[in-house]
């Protein structure tokens, strides 16, 4: 759940914006790049030199997503609502791991 909607409802708006087969490409590219940035970055204190790594692997995944949205032609979804930006991540697990649907 996440607010009161379940996740499969969620995916499922999230999906509508995501139909062109290069737009979902350009997601599966991109998502676990921004997410690998945050991860790199929250870690760059600690090691001298990483916030560049976790930069560029922010701005190559946001170039992903956007072209992909710029190729189906509508806008992404986290305009409308916040929320899908944790939504997308739940679209590329059940992508990746071949779940029509979140697990619960």
């Amino acid at each position: 759940m996440l607010g009161s909607r379940p996740m499969a409802e969620w995916i499922q708006d999230y999906s509508r914006s995501h139909q062109h087969p290069v737009n979902q490409a350009c997601h599966t590219v991109g998502i676990p790049l921004v997410t690998l940035s945050v991860l790199v970055l929250l870690a760059a204190p600690l090691v001298q030199g990483l916030w560049k790594m976790g930069l560029m692997l922010f701005g190559a995944g946001w170039f992903f997503q956007f072209l992909g949205h710029a190729v189906e032609g509508k806008p992404p979804e986290f305009f409308r609502d916040w929320r899908f930006l944790l939504v997308g991540l739940r679209w590329w697990f059940s992508k990746v791991t071949g779940h029509s649907t979140p697990p619960t």
